[in-house]
């Protein structure tokens, strides 16, 4: 009996030990292969691209100091230790360098060639063309292009656009090694991207990461890739790459308290990039379009006063006089939902698609107007900076209505007010308090419509103020400067 109790004794300690044993028999190799396929291994694509990834060096030219301060002869108004002798030289001490402080001889002061930056660029065709960042390159008196091979090249601004930070340079060279151009349209969030550059000047350097977000709005025209890809000063003007080889952004920003890398990074996307290349090959510029307006988010407080299913859209707050869009009947307060048939999710939208629109085109432009949807036609004219108005001082004193519900005290415009801000309407606020003043608005604030009525006289407003029901939203156009916007008070 004890014999047989003894060896179902063993048969379960066999047992259980056996299948301890298929259990970490099976469970680690299949852990071990699991990282091994998930983790990619980039040093094929980094020997594919890497030829065509460039090293550039600016230099700029500084005059030479050939005089220098007495005791110091040589001393070059650039050396760091400059103001620091200056500061203990006798009052009158000729400063070298200084406006109309002329060198022994009364000859020019000669000048020499300082380095002045570093960043990366890439090729993108094998006659030299390539493309890096405005910032690299603005500036400079000279450009070396270093490939990874050591050939050096002298490069040739063709042309360099700082609002997208893009920038076309040429070599001289032929059957040059080039990366190929991807589709941004097919980069997912979560992907693995890599970066090759020149971080703090350490040539052909390799970083990897993943897609962090697309499309983030930090630049006017520029909808950013933003990456978790470590890119340092020296990075800018790089490739960044998917798993395929391709160029689907170059490094161009990083975000940071220290001045290196914290985690987040910014690329150009490769499309808006060509599309600026593109110009700056045939034009040596960029042309973009304008319209004229002053624009701002709509909120969904905004959006649900003024009867929008949801908050889309860009907010007209002013309206250039004599612009396209003033032409075309624009006035603030309008909300653009489509341009040219492409939907305005964002404010920030709006620049992008109209600054690729060519200039003199002539376009349908739906907007939100009232309550319901207005189709214009506007005919965009090539971008330039509009100038504004300033106020004028108030000469007249009229007489104040008060519009206690809300705490306001209002007036109707005075004629120098209503020229100095092109305004037909709407009522100049002179003092704010209660509901009023907690909602933001001040002193020398035009209300200029409340809900879906324009506001024509100061009698008017406080008349509509009154019939507004206790606990409704009211809608307020505001306008401040040359630009305005809704503020909803709720009574």
């Amino acid at each position: 009996m004890r014999s047989e109790v003894l060896n179902s004794r063993n048969f379960v300690w066999m047992a259980f030990f056996l299948l301890v044993t298929l259990f970490f028999a099976g469970s680690v190799p299949a852990h071990a292969q699991t990282n091994s396929r998930g983790l990619p291994d980039f040093s094929d694509l980094v020997d594919r691209v890497g030829p065509a990834v460039v090293n550039i060096r600016t230099t700029q030219k500084v005059s030479q100091n050939p005089q220098g301060f007495p005791g110091f002869p040589g001393m070059d108004p650039n050396d760091p230790f400059f103001e620091f002798f200056r500061r203990f030289m006798p009052p009158g001490t000729p400063m070298p360098g200084q406006p109309g402080q002329a060198p022994r001889g009364g000859q020019q002061a000669p000048e020499r060639e300082v380095p002045s930056g570093v960043g990366s660029g890439f090729v993108i065709d094998s006659d030299g063309y390539l493309l890096t960042n405005h910032h690299v390159v603005d500036g400079a008196e000279s450009i070396i292009v270093t490939f990874p091979d050591k050939r050096e090249f002298k490069g040739k601004v063709i042309g360099s656009d700082q609002r997208t930070d893009v920038a076309l340079v040429k070599i001289e060279g032929k059957n040059l090694p080039f990366l190929k151009i991807g589709n941004v349209n097919n980069t997912k969030v979560g992907q693995w991207v890599v970066a090759i550059g020149s971080p703090f000047g350490l040539e052909n350097s390799v970083t990897a990461g993943i897609v962090s977000a697309k499309g983030r709005d930090t630049g006017e025209y520029l909808p950013f890739i933003q990456t978790d890809v470590a890119v340092n000063p020296g990075n800018s003007g790089g490739p960044l790459l998917n798993l395929d080889g391709e160029v689907i952004g170059i490094n161009s920003q990083i975000y940071s308290r220290t001045g290196g890398f914290m985690g987040i990074s910014f690329a150009i996307p490769i499309d808006e990039a060509m599309r600026v290349a593109k110009q700056l090959r045939e034009n040596g510029k960029v042309s973009r379009g304008r319209i004229g307006v002053g624009i701002g988010e709509v909120d969904k407080d905004v959006a649900k006063a003024l009867g929008l299913d949801s908050a889309v859209g860009a907010l007209v707050g002013s309206v250039g006089k004599d612009s396209p869009a003033d032409k075309a009947g624009v006035i603030a307060g309008d909300i653009i939902l489509r341009f040219d048939g492409k939907k305005v999710e964002k404010a920030s939208d709006l620049p992008r698609i109209v600054g690729e629109t060519k200039p003199g085109s002539k376009v349908n432009m739906v907007l939100w107007r009232k309550g319901a949807e207005k189709t214009v036609s506007i005919t965009v004219a090539e971008f330039e900076t509009e100038a504004t108005k300033p106020a004028a001082a108030h000469a007249e004193k009229p007489k104040p209505v008060e519009a206690d519900k809300l705490g306001l005290t209002v007036t109707d415009p005075t004629a120098q007010e209503k020229s100095a801000l092109n305004l037909t309407g709407g009522v100049v606020v002179r003092s704010a308090s209660g509901l009023a003043a907690s909602a933001g608005i001040t002193a020398g604030d035009v209300i200029l419509r409340v809900g879906r009525t324009d506001i024509t006289s100061a009698k008017q407003f406080a008349d509509l103020v009154k019939a507004i029901p206790k606990g409704q939203a009211a809608p307020m156009l505001v306008r401040r400067g040359e630009n305005s916007f809704f503020v909803v008070l709720t009574p």
